[in-house]
């Protein structure tokens, strides 16, 4: 894994919406992701209707918006792999439920043999990258003057206490403002599972 200091400033460039950042992340913690919800897939009997990539994804651009406004306080590699298997988890868990909920046979859907495996590119291309940015800047679009202020301060790795001080208020209810403010654009985005 990464070293603290190295670890502290990756996280630092992602809250800063750095591609270099975000590429260096997925590919440091996409395996370790894609491992944990194979396994799941297959405990889950949707492995033939999921990828793991497809569930990878979704975590990653959900961890990436939230990441960039400063609401996750990870202060370790593991700390960070433990929050991304999580989520790996959740939004595995929700497909689940929403497959059952629609009363879907998952033994009747059959997968291409392998078909996607050979199609895909495991690499990211240049329009999943510039599908990030774009994200990044709709999230940022949907946010007030006030809540991009906040989001702009917290990314700029200001404290939750110097961002009160700045701007009155209290440091937990300014975070809890901009918490809220980015599970609204996330529901509106269709980036949260649950509504």
């Amino acid at each position: 894994m990464i070293d603290a200091p190295a670890f502290e400033e990756l996280i630092r460039r992602v809250r800063a919406g750095d591609p270099a950042a975000a590429e260096e992340l997925v590919r440091t913690y996409e395996p370790a992701i894609r491992r944990a919800v194979r396994f799941r897939l297959a405990d889950a009997r949707l492995g033939t209707l999921l990828d793991s990539m497809d569930i990878c994804q979704s975590v990653l651009a959900s961890f990436f918006v939230r990441a960039a406004s400063g609401q996750y306080e990870l202060e370790s590699p593991e700390q960070l792999l433990g929050l991304l298997t999580a989520m790996a988890r959740n939004k595995l868990a929700s497909e689940s439920r929403r497959q059952h909920a629609q009363r879907r046979d998952t033994r009747r859907v059959s997968a291409a043999d392998g078909a996607a495996e050979m199609v895909a590119d495991p690499d990211d291309s240049p329009s999943t990258v510039v599908a990030a940015r774009d994200l990044l800047q709709e999230v940022r679009r949907r946010l007030s003057p006030d809540e991009r202020r906040l989001l702009e301060m917290r990314n700029q790795g200001s404290e939750w206490t110097a961002i009160a001080a700045s701007l009155g208020g209290g440091a937990e209810a300014l975070r809890r403002r901009l918490s809220r403010a980015l599970d609204r654009v996330a529901r509106e985005l269709g980036l949260d599972d649950e509504p």
